[in-house]
């Protein structure tokens, strides 16, 4: 197989032939996660510009060579760490488009940090699973956010009588959705299997949400009934999972920039402390601690 001739996904033998090492050897690498991958129905897919980018992470260079990150913060939406980057001065911008796709720009090189809390559902990890199968550099770290409470946003009062997510499939009440690969999509997927339910069950709202300010403001303007994310100040809330884990992701040489150091201090402070006091649902007691250093 030539390079030009590499599919988007390639098999495990595929990418043996496209790296020019045995098949046992990209199966020794998966089990230790040190090569891209997917398993899809059993099957082990490689992205291709992934392996790609992935050989360009292990290539040594002077770090004065290496390209810097763009000042960018990818990832899913998290209202408390949107607030403190703002707040901070970090100079980061914010591009939430869900913890997969956050981890996808970072592996691109379009960002320098992603916000991620993907959960593992055979068993109940968050995160480490996802970054070591997306990510190809071997100088990943992750950082703990804060450990957060996920419910069913509910209209305020709940004038639904909304009490559990099976009486929201059997009264056939509007479900706002998430994007695939966001982080309370899947999570609802897992609550929804765990009730013998299923996404097809739901009364899916028209359109899918952005962000959760964006769920809220359909729940207010009563385009649904409720929709799984964060409690709201303005809205009423139903807790169902608490103990979901929210990281940030970078590269280590990345770890020791301003922006991020800059956000960090920020975030340990009296004022990012008070702010999830009023949003609610946050523990901050881990903020900080490494979760993973690759």
């Amino acid at each position: 197989m030539t390079d030009s001739a590499a599919p988007v996904l390639m098999t495990t033998s595929e990418v043996a032939s496209y790296l020019r090492i045995k098949e046992r050897t990209i199966y020794d690498m998966v089990a230790r996660s040190q090569i891209p991958f997917s398993r899809v129905s059993g099957k082990l897919l490689f992205p291709r510009r992934l392996v790609d980018a992935w050989i360009e992470g292990q290539t040594e260079l002077p770090d004065s060579r290496l390209a810097p990150a763009p000042l960018i913060c990818s990832g899913s939406s998290e209202p408390l760490l949107e607030w403190a980057l703002r707040q901070s001065g970090a100079g980061l911008a914010i591009l939430t488009s869900g913890s997969r796709q956050g981890l996808e720009a970072l592996a691109a090189g379009r960002a320098m940090l992603a916000g991620t809390h993907l959960i593992e559902p055979e068993t109940g990890r968050y995160n480490v699973d996802a970054v070591r199968s997306l990510l190809p550099y071997p100088d990943i770290v992750m950082i703990h956010w804060a450990r957060r409470v996920q419910g069913l946003l509910l209209a305020r009062g709940n004038p639904a009588n909304i009490t559990s997510l099976r009486d929201v499939v059997e009264r056939g009440l509007r479900v706002v959705l998430r994007s695939e690969g966001a982080g309370s999509q899947i999570l609802l997927d897992l609550l929804l299997s765990r009730e013998g339910l299923s996404p097809s069950d739901l009364n899916a709202a028209p359109r899918v949400a952005e962000s959760h300010g964006d769920m809220a403001s359909m729940i207010e303007m009563g385009e649904a009934d409720c929709g799984l994310g964060l409690a709201s100040a303005s809205l009423g809330f139903l807790p169902l999972w608490p103990e979901e884990e929210f990281d940030l992701v970078m590269r280590r040489r990345d770890f020791f920039e301003p922006p991020v150091q800059k956000l960090l201090a920020f975030a340990r402070g009296e004022a990012c402390r008070r702010r999830a006091e009023f949003l609610g649902g946050y523990d901050l007691t881990r903020l900080g601690e490494v979760r993973l250093n690759a």
